[in-house]
């Protein structure tokens, strides 16, 4: 009786293809991180309180409506053109010290009479801007 004798084959992991996943891996993460740009200025912010300054700058309120129409500290600008709304701010900050324009913009109103806004007080040199908002209704509760 023969017996056919068995060859043992050497086992082999052949590793290629998990080199390759793992290498694509690698780059597909490298290619969608974000990477974060820290600022290359060294400033040291100053800090803030709840407690309101006691020399508080004078305040330009600027409103506008859903129409786009200008009110500048509660009185009507007779149109919105840049030019009556540049005279406008001016008249306003004539004689204050660093005034800060309170900018009060209806939720309807469009992006351009903001912007608009914004261009004719930096013209007139009008650099400090804050934007009147509201709390969402059970919010701050």
């Amino acid at each position: 009786m023969r017996l056919n004798e068995r060859r043992e084959d050497d086992v082999e992991i052949n590793l290629t293809p998990l080199i390759d996943v793992v290498f694509l891996l690698l780059i597909f993460f490298m290619v969608s991180t974000t990477f974060i740009h820290e600022s290359r200025i060294d400033l040291s912010l100053p800090e803030a309180s709840q407690d309101a300054p006691e020399d508080e700058p004078k305040t330009i309120e600027v409103d506008i409506d859903r129409q786009g129409r200008y009110f500048i500290n509660g009185r009507m600008l007779v149109n919105t053109s840049k030019e009556t709304l540049r005279s406008a701010l001016r008249e306003a900050a004539d004689g204050l010290k660093e005034p800060v324009l309170l900018l009060k913009a209806d939720a309807q109103t469009t992006h351009q009479s903001v912007i608009d806004v914004m261009d004719a007080a930096s013209q007139i040199g009008l650099n400090r801007i804050r934007f009147a908002t509201r709390l969402k209704q059970g919010e701050g509760e």
